[in-house]
């Protein structure tokens, strides 16, 4: 509930009635579904520790990922319009999930305007992410996509209190390239390139970020 709750800070009785709201907690292990799509849509979920990933089927069948979620998120958003998730969320290790009763969280948002405040925020906030990432796929080269994935990955770690240049990444290059609408082989690429440039440096899924400032004037280079 961190992220939920922190943009405008609540008092400690509002924060006490907000700790209440958490219906119960769920583990999952690694390759666990939280939700799949279709299934009944009657919770919002917390990331308290690992992380997850949410994919959607394309046309063609392919399993498309969707997102990349980490601690201090808020996920299961995309069901509240038809009552049904669209999409399914996996876990990419093992786990730990907040469960937020959607029907509780709204009738306690109506009772304390600035967690309802902070509610439209956050949703405001998931749909502009949404239209970043469309725009990502949309008009950027491959190189600049990894780019902006991994700024964007070293300031969510920055803002969570981590290190912003040395993380591990929990989804595979498959993964990412499914994410980023890139081939295996072109993320696999850009990855050995941007090692061999200076940019970043890799060891399996351990990245440490060595030229931030050189990541960023790459996504300014179109043409």
């Amino acid at each position: 509930m961190r992220e939920l709750c922190l943009p405008f800070g609540l008092n400690a009785e509002d924060m006490q009635q907000v700790d209440t709201l958490v219906g119960s907690r769920v583990k999952l292990k690694k390759g666990d579904a939280l939700y799949r799509a279709g299934d009944a849509f009657q919770s919002l979920y917390a990331v308290r520790l690992g992380s997850l990933k949410t994919t959607v089927l394309a046309e063609d069948g392919r399993e498309q990922v969707s997102g990349y979620h980490m601690l201090g998120d808020i996920i299961g958003l995309d069901g509240i319009g038809t009552e049904r998730h669209g999409c399914q969320a996996v876990a990419l290790e093992d786990t730990e999930i907040c469960v937020l009763p959607f029907e509780r969280l709204e009738d306690l948002a109506r009772a304390v305007p600035q967690l309802q405040r902070n509610l439209h925020l956050f949703l405001s906030r998931e749909i502009s992410r949404d239209h970043n990432i469309m725009l990502l796929l949309g008009s950027m080269r491959a190189e600049e996509r990894l780019a902006v994935f991994l700024l964007n990955l070293a300031d969510r770690y920055r803002r969570r209190g981590y290190s912003s240049t040395e993380f591990v990444l929990r989804m595979t290059r498959e993964e990412i390239g499914s994410h980023l609408g890139l081939k295996l082989e072109t993320v696999s690429r850009l990855f050995s390139r941007f090692h061999e440039d200076g940019l970043i440096q890799v060891q399996g899924r351990a990245v440490k970020l060595l030229n931030a400032a050189a990541l960023k004037e790459l996504i300014g280079q179109h043409g």
